[in-house]
């Protein structure tokens, strides 16, 4: 049942998308031949009509479209018509275009202002995140930080903390033995070992074998700065430092206490450098903390987590929540907390466009609604409503990329029409639009795969 909600509600935000298109148009002037809610995929489940508009609504509800009389395939009108959508002037056509998009924000606003005004509340994406207990792991080091139960952490090398989950993400970001060395680190510890080892003369070259090399205690590998994006697990954590391969890997093992070991015959001192530079890496907490009554901020000694990427402590988070108890913080809030996601929508966006989201992360409609149905069960219709206001927000950016078969591409012909100073040739726009949509189609199958790998698999 909270699935078929859910699909109701995302049906929903579709007929608002089309329902500002249509509405728009009618305003405008336009002439508008048919309102189909759905996808004519399938039967149809009610044909009608109201006024000279023809009503269709078909069994996939999970679309919809606006026809005009440019898309019938024999129109009976002049070529110089005013009733064809082409004939209009641009600045109308823009709008038109346009009206979907904003129709599903100003419907993402009134979603969250109806949440808001009968919760009184509504959450940001901002905790007070604080330790409930230390409970250092094995191989870790926390106990000699100074970290006590009761802190809040406000941040980790530097990043602002959150949300709870974002300590577990430095924490592995930072575990030891990961297995990558930083160029910086690599060339240090090779200098030194040059020091010690005076008789090597080339660092690439195989030492002579029995040959004893004395070895280093390197220091710690320098803190990591994790991004907001990368922290908020909307950008992949790139490690751009020397790899260690499985030889190297079971060399640092080997190495661990060691103050001198013998060449093999094909021991190179720039691989034992790289053995020794995989170390761990510190982590800078500051938090705040009650002393004397007073708020005090802190900058604690480093923390180090352990080869899992475990530090060792319980942490719990207390949401920052907007108050919404008037009818001016009810739309002020609800801005706000629509602000907020439209930004963070943005952002994957450009993460997604830029390679640094894998497409196998992608989810799509079906993971949506497993999702929503799942939050609407264990936490209320409220909730499944401000997802669905996150999603409309979504179908409002995504439509306006400009990509031939969206209304964004739609808009980039215009612009191309404005500059040239003639429409684009129609050929040629239905090739390139047909080209685009059916890459539409295979993305939709493989998020549609996506979400079910992952409903299978239980990764949601």
């Amino acid at each position: 049942m909270n699935i078929i909600i859910m699909i109701l509600l995302i049906s929903f935000l579709i007929l608002v998308h089309e329902l500002g298109h249509l509405l728009t148009a009618k305003m405008l002037g336009f002439k508008v031949t048919r309102f189909g809610f759905g996808l004519p995929v399938g039967p149809t489940l009610f044909k009608g009509k109201i006024g000279d508009i023809e009503i269709l609504v078909h069994a996939f509800l999970l679309g919809g479209y606006v026809s005009f009389p440019d898309d019938d395939e024999n129109p009976d009108l002049p070529k110089d018509s005013p009733d064809f959508f082409h004939n209009q002037a641009i600045w109308k056509r823009a709008i038109v275009l346009c009206a979907g998009v904003v129709a599903n924000m100003l419907c993402a606003i009134a979603l969250v202002m109806f949440t808001a005004a009968i919760t009184h509340k509504l959450p940001t994406d901002r905790a007070i995140v604080y330790v409930k207990a230390v409970k250092e792991a094995k191989g870790a080091s926390v106990a000699n930080s100074g970290l006590q139960k009761g802190d809040i952490i406000l941040k980790i090398n530097g990043s602002d903390i959150i949300q709870p989950f974002q300590t577990n993400i430095y924490a592995k970001a930072s575990k030891k033995f990961d297995g990558y060395v930083s160029n910086e680190a690599y060339n240090k510890v090779l200098k030194d070992l040059q020091a010690k080892n005076p008789s090597v003369k080339d660092v690439y070259a195989p030492i002579q074998k029995g040959t004893q090399i004395t070895l280093i205690k390197p220091a710690d590998e320098a803190p990591i700065k994790l991004s907001a994006a990368a922290l908020m697990g909307i950008e992949k954590i790139k490690n751009d430092s020397i790899k260690l391969d499985s030889k190297l890997i079971k060399m640092r093992d080997a190495l661990q206490g060691k103050k001198e070991i013998a060449s093999d015959g094909t021991t190179k001192l720039c691989d034992v450098a790289k053995a020794l530079a995989d170390t761990r890496k510190p982590m800078i907490f500051t938090v705040k903390r009650k002393v004397n009554g007073e708020d005090k901020v802190i900058e604690l000694k480093p923390i180090y987590s352990n080869e899992e990427g475990v530090i060792g402590i319980e942490r719990d988070g207390e949401r920052v929540l907007i108050k919404t108890t008037s009818p001016l913080t009810i739309l002020t809030g609800s801005l706000q907390y629509t602000w907020i996601n439209t930004k963070y929508t943005l952002l994957g966006l450009e993460k997604l466009i830029t390679g640094q989201i894998p497409v196998k992360e992608l989810r799509g409609i079906v993971a949506a609604t497993k999702m929503g149905g799942d939050m609407i069960e264990h936490s209320g219709i409220l909730n499944g409503i401000l997802l669905t206001a996150i999603i409309s927000i979504n179908l409002a950016v995504m439509n306006l990329l400009p990509i031939p078969a969206l209304d964004g591409g739609h808009l980039l012909f215009l612009i191309i029409e404005k500059i040239k100073g003639k429409p684009v040739d129609e050929k040629v726009m239905a090739k390139v639009s047909n080209f685009f949509f059916l890459l539409l189609i295979i993305l939709m199958m493989v998020l549609i795969f996506n979400d079910i790998l992952a409903i299978v698999t239980k990764q949601i």
